[in-house]
């Protein structure tokens, strides 16, 4: 694994983390931000950028520009406190952290990529640096490119009368239309296909299975998710949510809410992996899916 300097959308400072299975760039001039991440060798970026926003910063409002970025919730003012100001790194054996404040926040982002394969781990932190206690979950958000289909994995299916008690809970936004066609709520799997021309959906989850999948361009793209038994989740008690449009699609995942007392800190981690040059699913159809994804899925390290 190597860590070394580069340049990206504009932005001079810029490190690339690369092995011989996958290759990240984050930039150094905002953020935190992850701008890009590939299968090696031959694999494109499977995150979405603005290119309109790259290259730029300085500005006096927040900015989107597109790839992960750590947001924290519940969605407010405080979410939207402008992030475009360079970072402080500090370089790690197998990758970096990353610091920036944005008001009464301290951001804390920590990236690193496994030696022989595509894995990457991330740590999000949040700590309050102001003068009054706040409550908040860290929101750690990464844009897909268009034209894939999102796979969320359900909890094993139950039995009457054996399982009385309900298991899932789901959350809806009030522009989510449960008969939009993107959607499919099959026994073992949500799926949702981003589409042009489509409008905004959202939904939250008590996701209590441990990934979620992005399926594209013969490329998977896999994220760990953790649940924290007991834990008080922001949206009605959401760990999970995913979002899309005409342009992108997000997965999302959150900490449990805390309230933090000036110094103290809140966070929690993802794992990400990408298998490339996969030839497609023979068919959608959940069994089918299923057995397909088997044998990455086997390959995961759990949180």
């Amino acid at each position: 694994m190597k860590i070394e300097k580069t340049e990206f959308g504009g932005w001079a400072n810029c490190l690339r983390l690369a092995n011989d299975h996958g290759e990240l760039i984050i930039t150094l001039d905002v953020g935190p931000r992850i701008l890009s991440y590939q299968h090696l060798p031959g694999g494109k970026n499977v995150l979405k950028v603005n290119p309109e926003e790259l290259g730029k910063s300085g500005e006096d409002h927040f900015v989107m520009r597109g790839g992960h970025r750590l947001w924290v919730a519940p969605e407010n003012e405080l979410t939207y406190l402008p992030d475009n100001t360079p970072v402080t790194s500090e370089l790690l054996p197998d990758g970096v952290r990353l610091e920036s404040i944005s008001g009464p926040i301290k951001k804390e982002l920590t990236v690193t990529l496994a030696a022989e394969t595509s894995a990457v781990r991330l740590v999000h932190r949040a700590t309050n640096v102001g003068t009054a206690p706040l409550t908040l979950a860290t929101w750690a958000l990464t844009v897909m490119e268009p034209g894939g289909l999102e796979i969320i994995p359900r909890p094993p299916f139950g039995e009457h009368p054996r399982d009385l008690l309900p298991n899932q809970v789901m959350v809806l936004w009030p522009y989510t239309d449960t008969s939009d066609e993107r959607w499919r709520w099959g026994r073992e799997f949500i799926t949702l296909r981003q589409t042009p021309h489509a409008p905004p959906t959202k939904i939250g989850l008590r996701h209590t299975e441990p990934w979620v999948g992005y399926l594209m361009r013969s490329v998977l793209f896999i994220k760990s998710v953790a649940f924290e038994e007991g834990g008080t989740y922001p949206d009605f008690g959401c760990n999970f949510e995913t979002f899309a449009n005409a342009q992108m699609l997000e997965l999302e995942t959150l900490s449990p809410l805390r309230t933090l007392a000036p110094g103290e800190s809140v966070g929690h981690t993802e794992a990400w992996r990408l298998f490339g040059s996969l030839p497609e699913p023979g068919s959608l159809k959940e069994d089918a899916l299923a057995a397909w994804l088997a044998p990455f899925l086997a390959k995961i390290d759990p949180l």
